[in-house]
């Protein structure tokens, strides 16, 4: 390939220049399939552990292990190659050391091929990140509500929409940018507590259950897609592939059972 027709894939770096410009375009995607789609559209694809729940039909994505995020990020590398690909540390793979999350999060690097990790951010999350990213490896953090966190929380309901999380949220984004994060996903807050994390923090804000105002938007791909009936009301469903899926497999099968698939343009003839 020539050097003029090298695509050059989105840095973090990059990302974090888009602090007040233009706004940053994120999705999910956890196969290559999807991500070739998304990679044309998308500055940062997000390998969720929302995995666990739109794909593998777990309740939460607290059942979500290593294996898995690195299995559905290196399929994700395989498609796309323009967006800047992020992927989580799941539960339980970085939050009780520092020398546990580089394990985790260096296994992912070396084994996916992406260009950074995603984790939740509480309190305790600012040392890990410093840590994270003076020895190489880019952080998005993630702040408001957490779904890894949701047994603590009581379920997944937005976290931020009173005044008594304000200063909490406000003051874990500030830590985490502080600590070299290179952005920071504001989920499940109210419109008020999230412009104030995108005026207190350096770094973009990308918002899921948010802000218009935050930096960027996220949202999970099958939801915006309309691969569920239910949906968070954050979500706007741009498609209906549902509907479209459940009518394909219909009319296959009345066409199988009827014998009028495969017809004659798709099968073969004795020569």
């Amino acid at each position: 390939m020539s050097a003029q027709n090298t695509i050059h894939r989105m840095t973090a770096p990059q990302i974090t220049a888009r602090k007040g410009g233009e706004p940053i375009v994120c999705l999910t995607a956890y196969d290559a399939p999807t991500a070739a789609i998304l990679d044309a559209h998308c500055d940062l694809i997000l390998v969720g552990d929302s995995v666990g729940m739109v794909v593998h039909g777990l309740t939460t994505t607290v059942g979500v292990t290593l294996d898995m995020m690195i299995m559905h990020g290196q399929a994700v590398m395989r498609g796309a190659h323009k967006a800047l690909v992020v992927v989580d540390l799941p539960f339980g793979s970085y939050e009780d050391s520092v020398e546990t999350a580089f394990r985790s999060a260096s296994r992912v690097m070396m084994e996916t091929g992406c260009q950074a990790v995603k984790i939740e951010s509480g309190s305790y999350a600012a040392e890990t990140v410093r840590y994270l990213v003076e020895r190489g490896i880019p952080v998005m953090s993630h702040v408001g509500l957490r779904p890894q966190s949701m047994n603590v929380l009581g379920g997944f309901r937005a976290r931020g929409r009173t005044q008594a999380v304000e200063d909490e949220i406000i003051a874990n984004a500030i830590a985490a940018a502080e600590a070299g994060s290179f952005a920071v996903v504001v989920e499940g807050t109210s419109v008020e507590i999230a412009d104030k994390v995108t005026k207190a923090v350096g770094i973009p804000t990308i918002g899921i259950g948010a802000s218009a105002g935050c930096d960027g938007q996220i949202l999970v791909t099958p939801d915006m897609l309309g691969m569920f009936d239910r949906v968070p009301k954050f979500v706007k469903k741009y498609g209906t592939m549902k509907d479209m899926v459940e009518t394909a497999v219909s009319e296959y099968h009345a066409e199988v059972t009827a014998r009028t698939f495969p017809g004659e343009a798709n099968t073969y003839k004795f020569k």
